[in-house]
């Protein structure tokens, strides 16, 4: 696949439906060995009832196959969910599949860690796959860590 977006100006997509999430070929095998982590600390989406925004910090862990998702793609792509209405556990399974339909990985987990909405955080965990024999580094123990 070509990427288009990287050393590029490119605004943030209306929605996450418009964006354009690229990948990059595994050149070297010992790469599929590896478990590559995404942290998103300032994710933004809108309550689907009030419209008000709800915030999250994003951990994206995945084992690669053939593909790699390229992050200025992924930023592009996460950023473009701050005008999306939805509820959390519909969020963080629409990013989760959307990431696994690109790159195909062996192994893929995206934790969405919800801001408190009425004094209580979410944490919404969707992974499909298994990680086989390679070590997966634990998540933090408290997701929620307050702003």
């Amino acid at each position: 696949m070509e990427l288009t977006q990287l050393g590029q100006k490119v605004g943030i997509p209306a929605s996450p439906l418009d964006a354009i999430l690229e990948c990059i070929k595994i050149e070297n095998p010992e790469v599929k060995k590896s478990v590559v982590r995404f942290s998103c600390p300032e994710f933004t989406s809108l309550c689907p009832i009030t419209k008000q925004p709800d915030f999250a910090r994003f951990y994206i862990d995945f084992i690669p196959y053939d593909y790699l998702v390229e992050s200025k793609s992924l930023k592009l792509y996460l950023a473009s969910f701050r005008n999306h209405g939805g509820f959390h556990e519909e969020v963080t399974a629409m990013i989760g599949e959307r990431i696994r339909q690109a790159i195909r990985p062996q192994w893929i987990r995206v934790v969405g860690a919800w801001f408190p909405r009425g004094g209580i955080p979410i944490d919404v965990i969707w992974q499909d796959g298994r990680p086989g024999d390679i070590e997966v580094p634990e998540l933090p123990l408290t997701l929620f860590t307050g702003r």
